[in-house]
């Protein structure tokens, strides 16, 4: 491509969260000193986050704790997103069911709707969002409410979060347990929806922004749902061989360790006859094995395996996994 640095190449980072910056309550080592290169080099930061338990506030006042630049405005949540949605949908003053936390009760207030606690109170509709606190009674209220008819929204249907001490259930596990006792679907306001991202996009008036994610099904598939170019990092959820396999639309344009690999060069891949180079790497699809010659330990190897495989299978609707031959150079 080129000598220059990867990021030079855009005038923003949408940068998600979890797994990315933070694991848990602590910083992913190089992060927060990535992010705070970026103002120098006069290029937009935002974040973009599903997770909903914490105001946008209390998000920019973490990231500050952290050593990163953060402000409020710079964070864009996905209870932002189903509050807007909800409020897009409803009459003013409207009673919804908060099935999350307190945060997302105050995006739904903000938006001039009235939080409720109970079916008893009339709701006529349903916003579930990430709380570490929900626990039966409250996924029973949501089922009883949600089957009786009303709007369902859902925040964002995470399967998993990053923790400190490994990954943990997400708001995709307790949104998939009511639909399970009432067989119905929400409406998603987060990621992988566009909006998120051009909502954030906008603000920061960028025209070349790179989304960065450590996700495939929410951050990548949201990126490149809103037409912009993707990068996902191995600091999370997703790994080298999940983005060999990833299905088209959650294919990322870039593959890298962490986010201080922005200020590097990102290598060309050249192909010449079905072979794809990149570095000192090279692979080569025979049926449904990817032949490498290059070390597995090398991510030079894996994005020249990428390259191979997704040009063998443009097409993929579901993930699929090649074999792997490693061969020594």
């Amino acid at each position: 491509m080129t000598a220059v640095p990867l990021i030079s190449l855009f005038d923003a980072l949408l940068a998600d969260l979890d797994g990315v910056v933070y694991a848990g309550p602590h910083a992913i080592p190089g992060a927060v000193e990535s992010l705070q290169q970026l103002a120098g080099l006069g290029i937009g930061l935002g974040y973009v986050t599903n997770n909903a338990s914490r105001t946008p506030a209390q998000v920019a006042e973490h990231l500050r704790e952290l050593g990163a630049p953060a402000e409020d405005q710079q964070v864009v949540s996905s209870s932002q997103a189903a509050a807007e949605l909800l409020a897009s949908l409803l009459a003013p003053g409207a009673r919804v069911l908060i099935t999350g936390s307190p945060a997302l009760a105050q995006e739904i207030e903000l938006v001039g709707l009235t939080p409720v606690s109970s079916q008893d109170d009339d709701p006529v509709a349903v916003v579930q969002g990430f709380n570490p606190a929900i626990g039966w009674k409250d996924l029973a209220e949501a089922a009883y409410v949600v089957a009786a008819g009303a709007l369902w929204v859902a925040t964002n249907t995470d399967m998993s979060i990053p923790q400190a001490r490994g990954i943990a259930p997400g708001n995709g596990t307790l949104v998939a347990a009511v639909a399970a006792a009432t067989g119905q679907t929400p409406r998603v306001a987060g990621k992988p929806e566009a909006p998120l991202f051009h909502a954030a996009a906008k603000r920061l008036a960028a025209d070349r922004p790179l989304v960065v994610g450590d996700r495939l099904d929410t951050d990548i598939l949201g990126g490149n749902n809103a037409g912009f170019a993707t990068v996902a990092v191995l600091t999370g959820v997703d790994t080298r061989e999940t983005i060999l396999a990833a299905r088209t639309a959650e294919r990322p344009d870039y593959v890298i360790n962490s986010l201080t690999d922005l200020y590097v060069p990102y290598p060309a891949v050249e192909h010449t006859d079905g072979t794809y180079r990149c570095g000192t790497s090279t692979a080569r699809v025979s049926g449904d094995t990817v032949h490498v010659h290059g070390s597995d330990g090398d991510l030079d190897s894996w994005r020249a395996a990428c390259a191979a495989w997704w040009a063998a299978v443009p097409e993929a609707a579901t993930a699929s996994a090649p074999k792997l031959e490693w061969l020594s150079h």
